[in-house]
């Protein structure tokens, strides 16, 4: 872990401050808000905490600050109000680290063993006892348990041995010591509250200070101030003081001024500003800052010229052990150097800068915040920018202040790191400390860490360490060591762009930095490709290998063209990589993906080839071409590349090396005509690979003719005009070199034609946009356009859609404003009876969308309107007809276009909507519209009726009756008016019209026709019928169910019965002569369930307003109508139609025992003819059917009463013993008057004590309105409590409830302890009246009904006991159940469980 040196300097030359190199940082950091007038030090040191409102920024990212001009008062005494100790959860925020970033090893950890071996024969030899202090600066001092203090030089030798063992014993250990700036004092504090100063020239002993603090306190700190006559300390007890050293008349004295007592809390920490020499004029300096670490709070105070207040800043909440912790540092920002404090209490670091403007005021900022994962037991600055802290599990961790990175962890357990916990606990004076303080200092190692000249030293148990910045060299050559090559040039990497942290040993100027750390970059290379040569496997398989170097090579790569050194890669890199033939595939293959990202664009020939030959041999083709059109032509064998690329079809790279080779366009195009051409003549299709071919030669003329090169990049602009013109002639060709005699004129043209007649007259369209007034190539363009029409027209092999497409073309240059081309209009002409006349009906669809979109680009200023009119109607085109129509305002005859146009048609609804209801046309164009439209509604509802009916619900409510009329067909009127009328479908047209009955009735008797199960539906949704006639139309069609609805609804509910009930008959009657096969059987069974489903629906729903008489006129006739067919089935029928039979019986039965007293029913049944005679064997099933009924409601009922009666004997029970049971009062005073009821024996005067435990006189209560009063009760209740739950309205409702509750209520005893006080005797007694209970009773009492748990037994007793006879109905008809009660629950179980018992 760490290096240690035998001999190694203790102390290193202090860096000096470079301005030049400062940071640039934000100088407002989180200022403090401006105040008017500073308070003092005394008022901050007595105000109250305010634990809701802590210093806490809003916003720790945003930099916002303000300035606070500091000014205070003279104070000779100052003083604190710690409040104490604070627990909360603590925050766990870790640091903002990058995962790409290294930082290496930051610290060097050395021990110093010459120290450590003398500390340890010191404690062997003299009884020196352990090391408890250290302090550093020219020299290193350490205190020991016995009172010594050893005094090292530089070299680790011993100097001088102060004091003695002796001296020890009397002052005790050594728990603080302090050197001034010019290392010649050395003050030691002793744990018994003595201070010696030594001088450090001789080991002379200067002062023994014994009364500068008070007796029987442990000095925790002393520190030298600037000023080596002044020095600060701090003891257990809290205080801190100012000692000032004179010399008078030879006399060496020691003067004591306290500047904070701990009288009203304790400072633990403290730590004065001290300047390095060439700081000693800064403005700040002359102050001679003081900062103080309370329990709670930062104190920032002045002591020169007079004393004074700076700051002061509370924590916030904190945990209660956390270390306060505080050290300044001279800081660089925005090129001034001013002192910055860091202090923290747990997890953040809070920073403050303190500045002098030159108008003399001093500023007080606060910097950002540093949120921390861990608590702090120690914080030092090592340089301006870095933090090193020490955190409780003893882990040392460097921070970066301005990022608030962390750079490394260091874990330091095996120091065995000394704490000061005895000093801070006083245990040397009888540990008079207080609780807070020795919490604190479980973890306080003040005096064992301590930093001089950018080291920390740590003092150990039995060892001294030292901590050092490494230099950038040593953080490098520590990851080589350990064969980390890729951190290692990562890391350099950082330090080349200067983005490092901590860097140490890098001077000059940034080009002489990078040029250094560049130099180490390229030694690390070089031996990275060494090391990887050396490590690779020299057996197993090649993917092995081949993974190996891919993981090496690409890091190699890149750092090579980030310092811009390819000849490094390519000479000594690719020569090592060469040796091994799978390393030098590996990187050949690496560098295909920099040159495609163009950020290697040249290779030395050798290399270049090298690379094409390796891609040739593993059959990586489409990488060669990819890496060719990237590459500095300059570095490639032409001839050889130009063959390779002929050879293996890469047209890219072939275009490439000729275009930027040779400076030669037409070529390539030669070659791809070539090959193109011949299939395309011969009327053959063409294979992917041509067709892939004809698209890139497209491409490439595209390229050609708009100045770019291909495919990348721009052409030369001194060759841009040269390679138009060589294109444009080139592509006007009469005939090709080498032509065959029955070769066609301008054979290019042609092809491109035929091969995309679209996209050829796409790039030609872009072309011609970029012309302007050139002659040459306005004459170009119209020597092109003669020559298409030339080709095209006189040629029949081109189809309708190509020939569009030239005239679409030619319709949009010409419809231009400043257009020069000249087109014959008669070849529009033939253009159009081509496409408007046909020989055949194929391709109308495609004909007609040419014809479109010639027009839409203009070509309509070409033809003849009439008679392009005139052809289109004869052709069908009804998108042109649209076209042309619109253009005339003939709006009625593009209704005729939509309707006769099968690809259009539901477009004609929106086409009419828009018309009627946008803006902007005229009325005669909107009633034109409007007639023609209605001429065509049976065409439209044909369509699609719900659009339809939207349309006319919309513009045509008027015109319903005549619209229905010209319907003609029922069920076209049926699927118009359902979408218009029927509430069922959603739809919002009842909202928008207003029609009368008269229409619902025809949708009504449309509805019975051809869809009569939706019939009761619509009459149960709808409002707009008129009953009678709605009666004799579903009477009509003999709509059994929906008259009966509509009956019902009248009133007539013995007519709606008699509906049903015949309808029942009919199908009983059919029932029982049915002879058919068991599956009609079946369907009549249930055809006559349905039916009897509804009769007794409609007899339950009638009977609850109807009376005894009229309820057996319903359910009498229904069960004779259910009983008479019996007889029948005896024999006619199977055994299991009767027995569903007597089932449904039975159902009708069930039924009416809610409505009907049973010995009605079976009077009724014994008086039927069937069932009177013989022994009632018939019936029997029925009646034992009603006795278990019975039966069941019996058992209910003596159940339900028997738990009620059980039930009120234990809740009076319980709440008797609760009544009775004895109070015991919770103080001895009255609650009201506040005294002992013991006090006043005199008065005759009852005491009441109520169960909430307060105790009143009765008088006391009488005179708070207390007394409940009622008719025939009277009671007392608590004022405490009542006042509370604004007793006056409790009051009220607790009198209402007396006299509701007569004698047989439950029985309410008010026990009341009655004390009467006379000659000295004391008796008691209970006095019990029967009265009503109190508030806290009731509430008592609400508390032992609360024992139950879920509902109880009493509520689902009751809900049992008002079932009615339909409810009974549901065991043999579940389907007509309309309760949603806990019975009727699928896993209901009555649990009859004993009643919980009451606790004590």
């Amino acid at each position: 872990m760490s290096d240690s040196p035998d001999t190694r300097s203790l102390v290193s030359a202090s860096s000096q401050l470079n301005l030049t190199d400062i940071e640039s940082i934000d100088d407002k950091e989180f200022d403090i808000p401006q105040v008017d007038t500073p308070p003092t030090l005394e008022s901050i040191l007595n105000e109250t905490e305010d634990e809701d409102e802590p210093f806490v920024l809003e916003d720790t990212i945003l930099l916002n600050a303000e300035n606070i001009d500091t000014h205070s008062c003279e104070t000779s005494s100052l003083a604190s109000s710690d409040s104490g100790d604070r627990m909360f959860l603590k925050r766990r925020r870790r640091l903002t680290e990058s995962s790409t970033t290294v930082h290496g090893s930051v610290l060097r950890h050395s021990t110093l063993k010459g120290v450590s071996a003398q500390i340890v024969s010191a404690a062997d030899k003299v009884d020196a006892g352990l090391p408890t202090a250290v302090a550093v600066s020219n020299v290193i001092a350490v205190g020991t348990s016995h009172g010594l203090a050893l005094v090292f030089d530089p070299n680790q030798a011993l100097r001088l041995c102060l004091g003695s063992t002796a001296l020890g014993g009397q002052y005790g250990a050594v728990s603080a010591l302090s050197i001034n700036n010019d290392c010649t004092r050395l003050l030691c504090g002793f744990a018994k509250g003595q201070i010696t100063m030594w001088d450090l020239a001789n080991g002379k002993l200067l002062r023994t200070i014994t009364d500068a603090h008070p007796p029987g306190t442990a000095i925790l700190h002393i520190k030298f101030t600037d000023d080596p006559t002044l020095a600060i300390c701090n003891d257990s007890g809290g205080s801190v003081f100012e000692l000032s050293f004179r010399r008078v008349m030879g006399m060496r004295t020691c003067e004591s001024r306290c500047l904070f007592s701990g009288s009203k809390g304790e400072v633990c920490c403290i730590e004065p500003l001290h300047s390095k020499a060439e700081l000693r004029d800064h403005p700040i300096a002359q102050y001679s800052l003081l900062a103080m670490a309370s329990l709670t709070k930062i104190l920032l105070i002045g002591l020169k010229p007079s004393l004074k207040v700076w700051m002061t800043f509370p924590y916030g909440k904190t945990d209660p052990a956390s270390v306060p912790l505080l050290a300044w540092h001279f800081v660089a920002v925005q090129k001034s150097v001013n002192p910055m404090l860091a202090f923290c209490r747990g997890d953040v670091v809070h920073f403050l800068l303190v500045k002098k403007e030159e108008s003399g005021a001093i500023h007080v900022i606060k910097q950002k915040q540093l949120h921390l994962y861990y608590d702090i037991i120690s914080l030092m600055w090592i340089n301006t920018r870095t933090l090193v802290l020490l955190d409780s599990a003893e882990k040392i961790h460097v921070i970066d202040r301005p990022s608030q990175e962390e750079l490394e962890t260091l874990d330091i357990a095996e120091v065995q790191l000394i704490y000061n916990s005895s000093h801070f606990k006083s245990l040397a004076t009888g540990g008079n400390v207080s609780q807070a303080l020795a919490l604190v200092g479980e973890k306080a190692c003040y005096e064992s860490v301590c930093s001089y000249g950018g080291q920390i030293v740590f003092l150990g148990t039995k060892s001294v360490h030292i901590m050092t910045l490494r230099s950038w060299r040593e953080r490098v050559d520590h990851l080589l060591k350990q064969e980390k090559f890729v951190e290692a040039l990562s890391l350099s990497w950082s330090f080349h762009e200067g983005t490092a942290r901590a860097v140490v040993g890098l001077f000059g100027d940034p080009n002489k930095k990078k040029g250094v750390v560049a130099d180490k970059m390229v030694e690390i290379l070089l031996q990275y490709a060494d090391r990887s040569l050396k490590k690779c496997p020299e057996q197993g398989k090649i993917q092995v290998m081949e993974q190996h170097f891919q993981d090496i090579v690409p890091i190699m790569v890149d750092y090579c063209l980030l310092l811009q050194r390819t000849d490094l890669l390519f000479s000594q890199i690719y020569s090592k990589m060469g040796e091994n033939s799978v390393a030098k595939g590996v990187f050949l293959e690496c560098l295909e993906q920099y040159i495609l990202s163009d950020r290697l664009v040249g290779l030395t020939p050798h290399v270049m080839k090298d690379l094409l030959i390796h891609f040739q041999d593993n059959g990586m083709m489409d990488s060669i071409e990819s890496c060719i059109v990237h590459m500095d032509i300059t570095s490639l064998d032409i001839q050889w590349v130009v063959q390779l690329c002929w050879e293996h079809h890469l047209y890219d790279a072939m275009i490439y090396v000729y275009n930027s080779g040779m400076n030669d366009y037409l070529t390539p195009m030669e070659k791809l005509f070539q090959m193109i051409g011949p299939p395309l003549r011969a009327g053959k299709s063409l294979s992917d690979d041509k067709v892939t071919m004809g698209n890139k030669l497209l491409v490439y003329i595209s390229c050609c003719l708009a100045g770019r090169a291909y495919p990348l990049g721009d052409i030369p602009e001194d060759l841009v005009g040269l390679v138009k013109n060589q294109v444009f002639e080139f592509l006007i060709r009469l005939h090709s070199p080498e032509a065959s005699p029955d070769e066609e004129v301008y054979p290019y043209i042609r092809t491109l034609l035929h091969f995309d007649t679209r996209e050829f007259l796409n790039v030609l369209a872009l072309t011609f946009e970029d012309f302007k007034n050139d002659k040459q190539a306005l004459e170009y363009q119209q020597r092109i356009v003669d020559i298409l029409l030339k080709v095209m027209v006189e040629n029949s092999d081109f189809t309708p859609s190509q020939v569009g497409c030239l005239f679409t073309f030619l319709a949009r240059q010409l419809a231009k404003p400043n257009n020069t081309l000249f087109v014959n209009r008669k070849l529009f002409d033939q253009v159009l009876e081509f496409l408007c006349t046909p020989n055949d009906d194929s391709r109308h669809t495609e004909r007609q969308q040419v014809l479109l979109e010639l027009l839409q680009a203009g070509g309509v200023v070409q033809f003849e309107e009439s008679r392009l009119l005139v052809l289109a109607e004869k052709a069908k085109f009804y998108q042109i007809c649209e076209l042309m129509y619109e253009k005339k305002h003939f709006y009625d005859k593009i209704i005729y276009c939509y309707l006769h146009d099968p690809l259009r048609k539901d477009e004609v609804f929106s086409y009419i909507h828009n018309i009627l209801s946008i803006p902007g046309h005229s009325p005669d164009e909107k009633q034109s519209v409007w007639e023609k439209t209605m001429e065509h509604i049976k065409e439209l509802a044909l369509i699609d009726p719900t659009k339809a009916a939207d349309l006319v619900a919309i513009h045509f409510e008027s015109e319903i009756p005549s619209i229905i009329d010209k319907l003609e067909e029922n069920f076209l009127r049926l699927q118009f008016l359902r979408y218009l009328l029927d509430p069922r479908e959603g739809n919002q047209n009842l909202k928008l019209i207003k029609l009368n009955s008269s229409f619902h009735e025809c949708y009504l008797d449309l509805l019975c026709i051809f869809s009569h199960r939706e019939v009761t539906e619509f009459l149960k949704l709808s409002e707009h019928y008129r009953l009678e006639e709605a009666i004799q139309i579903t009477r009509k069609h003999n709509l059994n169910n929906a008259t009966a609805y509509l009956l019902e609804n009248k009133g007539d509910i013995q007519g709606a019965f008699q509906v049903l009930l015949e309808d029942l008959k009919k199908k009983l009657s059919l029932l029982t002569t049915c002879d058919a096969a068991l599956k009609e059987d079946e369907d009549c069974l249930q055809s006559v369930e349905a039916a009897l489903e509804e009769v007794i629906a409609l007899c339950q729903r009638s009977s609850d307003h109807l009376n005894q008489e009229q309820r057996e006129a319903l359910w009498f006739p229904l069960l004779e109508a259910m009983m008479s067919p019996q007889k029948f089935l005896k024999e006619s029928s199977s055994y299991n139609v009767s027995e569903s039979v007597k089932l449904l019986t039975m159902q009708v039965m069930n039924s009416m025992t809610g409505f009907i007293a049973l010995p009605s029913i079976l009077q009724r049944i014994l008086q039927d003819p069937v069932y009177g005679r013989g022994k009632l064997a018939e019936i029997k099933g029925l009646i034992l059917g009603m006795l278990e009924t019975f039966n069941y409601e019996q058992t209910l009922l003596e159940t339900t009463n028997n738990l009620l009666n059980h039930d009120l004997h234990w809740s009076l029970s319980n709440l008797r013993a609760a009544v009775c049971k004895g109070l015991s009062p919770r103080l001895d005073h009255c609650s009201i008057c506040l005294q002992q009821y013991k006090k006043r024996q005199e008065l005759d005067d009852e005491i009441i004590v109520f169960s909430c435990g307060h105790l009143y006189h009765c008088q006391c209560l009488r005179s708070k309105d207390c007394n409940l009063q009622g008719e025939r009760r009277s009671g007392w209740s608590c004022y405490k409590c009542t006042s509370n739950i604004k007793g006056s309205r409790l009051r009220e409702r607790v009198a209402a409830n007396t006299d509701k509750h007569k004698s047989s209520s439950l029985a309410q005893i008010k026990v009341t302890s009655v004390y009467h006080g006379g000659f000295g005797e004391s008796r008691d007694k209970k006095v019990f009246s029967d009265v009503t209970l109190d508030a806290q009773q009731s509430q008592a009492f609400d508390q032992l009904c609360c024992i139950y748990r879920g509902s109880s037994r009493l509520a689902i007793l009751t809900e049992l006991s008002q079932s009615r006879g339909y409810e009974k109905s549901t065991r043999l008809s579940p389907s007509t159940s309309r309760s949603s009660g806990s019975i009727h629950q699928e896993n209901f179980g009555l649990k009859l469980a004993p009643p919980p018992v009451a606790e004590d």
